[in-house]
C-alpha cells in the first residue's frame, strides 16, 4: 500500500496499543495445559495487502475518524507485531544442531481443542494446526483477541499427527499439515466476515493480510472473543475436572468482562446462568443460519464456532442464494453436515454444555444422553423456533418492532404465513443430488429472496391493496431460480392455489402489522425495507470466490494497494442487507479512477452468481 508520512512526535503515542500484541495472554495463566508454546521470527519482505481500519480503530491501534491510508509508521507496526513464522519442531531440530539459541526468541501459543479430523477424539493432539495467539488489546472497556493463521505447521495439525513425525512448513504431502494460508482464502475471510458482522452475526473479522510468500499469507484476526466450544469441551472428553472448571470460569470472565453476560463471576448459579446465556446464544445463531442460507460445519465438536455463538474458520463457510439444504462439503474421508443439521448439531453443543456443567457442580460425569431433555436444552428448541420466525418476519420487510408485535400478540398468523413460504422455499428440482465442485448437492427451485422483493413491489405499483392477489403469475415465475428446468418451470394450478393461499397469509401479516398508519404506508415501508434486505445482487459461496479472483488479478497487476482497499472497503458496504446498518454507514468519499474500476468489476462478478451456493 501507498503509505504517507506523519510527524515522528506522535508516532509512538498513536500506535502504542499494537506493543501489547507480544504473545502474552490471560489464557497462559488460566489454562496451563491448554496450549503449546512456539518461538517465533520476523518474516523478511512480507508486504502488507489489507488493513481493516475500522475494526483497528474500534481496537484502539489506530486513531478515530483519522484516513483510511497507511504511513510508514503504522506499516513498520503492522508488519513487526504480525509478520512472524513459528520456529516448529522440524526447524527446532535444525536450529539446534547448528547451535543456534532459541530461548532469546519471543513464545506464541497455538491452543488445543477438539476436532473431528484427528482420530484421537479427546483433542489431546488437535488444535491450533497453523496458527498463534497474539495476546489480547484493551479499549474502551472491552478486550479484544488477536490470533494470526498461515504462520506455520505446529505439530496439533492433522497433517503432523497423521505423519507421526515433525513436517517442515509447506509440506503438502499429508493433509491440512502445510502450515500456510492462501491468499485467496484470507481475502475471501476479510470480506464474508466484515459483511456479515456489520448485518449484526457474531463473528471473527480480519484485521490485517499480510502477504508472506508468492501465493501465500498471513491473517491475522480478532473478536472479543475467539474462545471455540471445541477449547472447553475438550476437557470434558478428557474428564479433566479442574481444567474444565477453569476454563469455564475463564469464558465466564471474558464474557462479563465484555459486557455480553451479566453474571455474578463469584455466585454460586453462575455455570447455571452461563448455560442460559449459551443456550440463548446458539438459538439465535442456529436461527440466522437457516434463514440467512448461511452453511457453517457446525459438529458436536464445535470446532468451527465461537463459544458465544459466532462464525470462526471461513474455510467452508458459504452463503447460499437460494435454501441449498442439501449441499454437503466434501471433507476428503467425510461428507459435512447440512443446512437443515445445523439446528441440531448446534443443540448438542448445548447439550455437552449442560453435560459440563453438572460435572462441574458434583464431580461426576453422567452420560451426555442423560441430558437430552435437559431444561436448557428443551428451552433451545423453543428459543430457536422463535427466533427463526422473527427472522422470516424481518426478511419480508418488517421492522423488529413489527416482528416482536406480531410474535406477541399474533403468533397464529406468523406460522401460518411461515408454512405456506415454506413450501416454495424447501421445493427442490426433479433433479438428483450430484456433485459439485465442492460436495454434492441438489438446488432449489425458487428464490425466495426474488419473491419477498417483488411481492411488495408489484402489489404498492398497481394499487390493488384491497385486494391482494395478483390476476398473473409473473411473480411466481420470476421467482424462479437459475437452477429451475423447464420441467421444474411448469405452473401447474395446484401451485397457483398454493400461491394464493400465501398472498392471503401475507395480506393478512401486513393488516395486523400496520398499527395506526394506513395499509398503503405500511406496504411502502415494507418495499423499501425487503427491497435492501434481499437485493438481487447479495454475494454468496461462489461469489466471493469471483470477486476474490478478481481481487488477487488487481494485485498481480501491480495495481496500487491503496485502491484495492477502498474498492474492498466499498463493496462491502455494498453488501451490508439491513437497513438499520445501512443508516450507520460512515460517510465517505464517492470512488474515482481506479479504485471505481475495481468495485464496478467486483459487483460484475456476482451477477452469475445470486442462486449460487
Amino acid at each position: 500500500m501507498r503509505t504517507q508520512a506523519v510527524p515522528s512526535r506522535t508516532q509512538d503515542a498513536l500506535y502504542k496499543n499494537f506493543e501489547s500484541l507480544d504473545g502474552s495472554h490471560p489464557y497462559r495463566a488460566k489454562v496451563p495445559e491448554g496450549y503449546i508454546l512456539y518461538p517465533v521470527e520476523k518474516i523478511e519482505g512480507a508486504r502488507i495487502l489489507y488493513f481493516n481500519f475500522e475494526l483497528a480503530e474500534e481496537m484502539g491501534l489506530v486513531p478515530t475518524n483519522g484516513d483510511h491510508k497507511l504511513n510508514r509508521m503504522l506499516e513498520k507496526k503492522i508488519l513487526d507485531t504480525f509478520a512472524l513464522k513459528i520456529v516448529n519442531e522440524f526447524e527446532q531440530e535444525k536450529k539446534r544442531a547448528q547451535k543456534i539459541d532459541l530461548s532469546v526468541l519471543p513464545k506464541y501459543m497455538a491452543t488445543r481443542y477438539l476436532q473431528l479430523q484427528h482420530q484421537s477424539k479427546t483433542g489431546k493432539t488437535s488444535g491450533d494446526g497453523r496458527s498463534i495467539w497474539n495476546g489480547c488489546v484493551k479499549n474502551k472497556d472491552k478486550i479484544w483477541d488477536v490470533s494470526s493463521r498461515g504462520t506455520g505447521v505446529t505439530r496439533l495439525a492433522p497433517g503432523a499427527v497423521e505423519a507421526g513425525k515433525p513436517l517442515p512448513t509447506g509440506c503438502e504431502k499429508f493433509g491440512y499439515g502445510c502450515g500456510l494460508a492462501e491468499l485467496d482464502e484470507l481475502v475471501g475471510s476479510a470480506l464474508m466476515s466484515e459483511i456479515f458482522h456489520r448485518q449484526g452475526i457474531k463473528t471473527e473479522r480480519m484485521l490485517a493480510i499480510i502477504q508472506s510468500g508468492k501465493e501465500t499469507g498471513i491473517g491475522v484476526r480478532a473478536a472479543p472473543n475467539l474462545l471455540r466450544p471445541a477449547h472447553i469441551l475438550m476437557y470434558l472428553k478428557q474428564n479433566n475436572l479442574g481444567a474444565l472448571t477453569r476454563s469455564l470460569d475463564y469464558l465466564i470472565e471474558r464474557q462479563v468482562q465484555n459486557g455480553e453476560w451479566h453474571i455474578n463471576t463469584k455466585g454460586k448459579h453462575k455455570y447455571e446462568l452461563m448455560l442460559k446465556c449459551i443456550e440463548n446464544d446458539f438459538a439465535r445463531f442456529a436461527a440466522r443460519l437457516d434463514v440467512d442460507y448461511i452453511f457453517l460445519w457446525l459438529d458436536w465438536d464445535g470446532d468451527n464456532v465461537l463459544a458465544n455463538g459466532g462464525i470462526i474458520d471461513y474455510g467452508s463457510v458459504r452463503q447460499f442464494g437460494v435454501r441449498h439444504d442439501q449441499y454437503r462439503f466434501d471433507d476428503g474421508p467425510r461428507y459435512s453436515t447440512n443446512l437443515n443439521e445445523q439446528k441440531c448439531k448446534a443443540q448438542q453443543i448445548v447439550q455437552a454444555f449442560a453435560q459440563a456443567v453438572d460435572f462441574v457442580k458434583t464431580g461426576k460425569k453422567k452420560p451426555l444422553a442423560t441430558f437430552k431433555s435437559h431444561p436448557h436444552v428443551l428451552n433451545f428448541s423453543e428459543d430457536f423456533k422463535y427466533f427463526r420466525l422473527e427472522r422470516i418476519l424481518y426478511r419480508l420487510g418488517f421492522d423488529l418492532r413489527q416482528c416482536r408485535y406480531l410474535l406477541s400478540r399474533h403468533l397464529k398468523a406468523a406460522k401460518d404465513f411461515v408454512k405456506r413460504f415454506q413450501y416454495f422455499e424447501r421445493k427442490k428440482t426433479h433433479k438428483r443430488i450430484e456433485k459439485v465442485a465442492d460436495g454434492l448437492n441438489r438446488p432449489a427451485v425458487f428464490n425466495m429472496r426474488t419473491l419477498f422483493r417483488l411481492l411488495p413491489e408489484v402489489y404498492f405499483e398497481i394499487a390493488e391493496i384491497d385486494n391482494l392477489i395478483l390476476k398473473d403469475n409473473n411473480v411466481l415465475t420470476d421467482s424462479f431460480s437459475d437452477f429451475a428446468n423447464t420441467r421444474d418451470r411448469k405452473v401447474s394450478r395446484p401451485l397457483l392455489i398454493r400461491l394464493a393461499e400465501m398472498q392471503i397469509s401475507y395480506k393478512n401479516l401486513l393488516s395486523l402489522a400496520q398499527g395506526r398508519r394506513t395499509l398503503n404506508r405500511t406496504l411502502r415501508d415494507v418495499c423499501s425495507r425487503s427491497r435492501i434486505i434481499n437485493d438481487e445482487n447479495r454475494i454468496t459461496g461462489n461469489g466471493v470466490e469471483s470477486v476474490v479472483q478478481k481481487i488477487i488479478d488487481f494485485f498481480k497487476k501491480g495495481m496500487d494497494p491503496s485502491n484495492i482497499q477502498a474498492a474492498i472497503e466499498e463493496f462491502i458496504r455494498s453488501q451490508v442487507l439491513a437497513p438499520e446498518a445501512q443508516k450507520l454507514n460512515r460517510p465517505h468519499d464517492p470512488l474515482r479512477g481506479p479504485s471505481k474500476r475495481v468495485f464496478t468489476s467486483l459487483v460484475e462478478a456476482l451477477k452469475t452468481c445470486k442462486d449460487d451456493i
